[in-house]
């Protein structure tokens, strides 16, 4: 039994205090007196008064390195880590090594998960064989094997021609087509936002266009062929631009944001500073607003970390040699709370885009409170504060830009099929 806990569903747009009765892993009853009515046996019984409870949170885009790169993260690790920050789901995401562009690789990924006995995994496959961006995978046998949908994120699929076909063909099996929108022509040395920035640091620049071009050939592509199409990581407010105009003409695309992307500018990046060196970039102020109002308004469907771990050896180099990427797993929800007390974001619509949006457009379990479905839960203490230390973290990398940083608002309890799976 949860008691008397905030209890935000955006599913049904409920925001109020109530209790949640769990049995047998489902959600049993919801209501203001849910559990005085309980009889019986009772396995737990939590008092969660200013707290908050939400359908449990779903990542559409994590690197959990396994296979080809343990040592950075492996399954278990980073479901641990996932489980930490209150996402009961994850979507792996193919660039391994090997590439996840078979379907070994993908039962694989989902045996491994299901071991642990912690929060779902639900592998993305490659679009193409490599992530070469040269021969379609066979999609059919990803689908069969479990995946939920095909990206060569970290590499986009240049070639429009190929494009077409990978929509295409992902349409058949209904998976959500995901793309790393960068014209490699564009960004050839890039390491960081092109602008002043990058001149006063003598850095390589990547101009917020070589994504807005990528974005605009895709949505032309998606209206032709009806393709799922979700663009990954959007950091400029042109794709913002794009991306509203093709909603407001009905086609079926979506996107989402990061909580960097969000949260920090290029202005982070001063001093050389390897742990904000992400790919896309962290862009300027105006980006930064574009996107924020985007998620506000619905623009943008969902927050997703593209959680990437690195070493030190990855990132503490010089700028130049440092691997782009950041953790964002156990960080995520902790650092986006500032946008609700600010009053940027409603709480409700913070809940959304980290679980309800990206369950629908995932088409996976949970994203909702609803009675009889299962428990994958999140409790939340926006009063706690905690700080970013290499020993709180359960990821096996360190590389985040709040490190050693006191965060208010802390995950304290995560629920998958109603048990217990992290508790702080």
């Amino acid at each position: 039994m949860l008691r008397q806990a905030r209890v935000l569903d955006p599913a049904s747009g409920f925001d109020g205090l109530s209790d949640i009765v769990i049995e047998d892993g489902r959600i049993a009853r919801v209501g203001p007196d849910a559990a005085t009515q309980m009889e019986g046996h009772i396995e737990g019984d939590w008092d969660l008064q200013g707290k908050w409870v939400t359908p449990g949170f779903v990542d559409l885009h994590t690197h959990l390195r396994e296979p080809g790169h343990e040592y950075k993260e492996d399954i278990a690790s980073g479901l641990a880590a996932a489980a930490a920050g209150g996402f009961t789901a994850v979507c792996a995401m193919a660039n391994t090594l090997p590439v996840n562009d078979t379907r070994a690789v993908t039962e694989s990924l989902i045996a491994k998960a299901r071991a642990q006995e912690g929060p779902r995994l639900y592998p993305i496959g490659a679009i193409t064989k490599g992530l070469l961006g040269e021969q379609l995978t066979e999609m059919s046998d990803l689908k069969d094997a479990g995946a939920i949908g095909v990206s060569d994120d970290g590499r986009c699929v240049m070639n429009a021609g190929i494009m077409r076909r990978a929509m295409e063909y992902a349409s058949t099996f209904d998976l959500l087509v995901t793309q790393h929108a960068e014209d490699h022509h564009m960004t050839a040395g890039a390491e960081m936002h092109e602008g002043e920035i990058s001149t006063r640091l003598g850095l390589n620049g990547w101009p917020r266009v070589a994504e807005d071009i990528i974005v605009a050939r895709d949505l032309l592509l998606a209206e032709l062929t009806g393709a799922r199409y979700h663009v990954a990581h959007v950091s400029s407010m042109g794709s913002v631009r794009l991306l509203r105009e093709a909603k407001s003409r009905g086609l079926s695309v979506s996107a989402e944001v990061t909580p960097h992307h969000l949260l920090l500018t290029e202005q982070n990046v001063l001093g050389y500073n390897t742990a904000c060196k992400v790919n896309p970039p962290l862009r300027t102020e105006e980006d930064r607003e574009a996107l924020r109002e985007a998620l506000a308004d619905g623009t943008l469907d969902c927050i997703a970390t593209d959680h990437a771990p690195h070493s030190s050896v990855e990132k503490l180099c010089e700028f130049s040699a440092a691997s782009p990427g950041l953790i964002g797993l156990e960080t995520a929800v902790s650092a986006l709370l500032q946008l609700v007390r600010h009053n940027q974001l409603s709480a409700l619509r913070l809940v959304e885009a980290l679980s309800t949006a990206p369950a629908r457009l995932g088409k996976l379990a949970g994203g909702s409170l609803k009675e009889g479905l299962p428990a994958d839960i999140t409790v939340i203490d926006p009063e706690m504060r905690w700080t970013v230390t290499p020993n709180q973290l359960r990821s096996k990398s360190e590389n985040t830009p709040w490190l050693h940083t006191e965060m208010q608002g802390a995950v304290i309890m995560t629920l998958v099929n109603g048990k217990t799976v992290y508790q702080r």
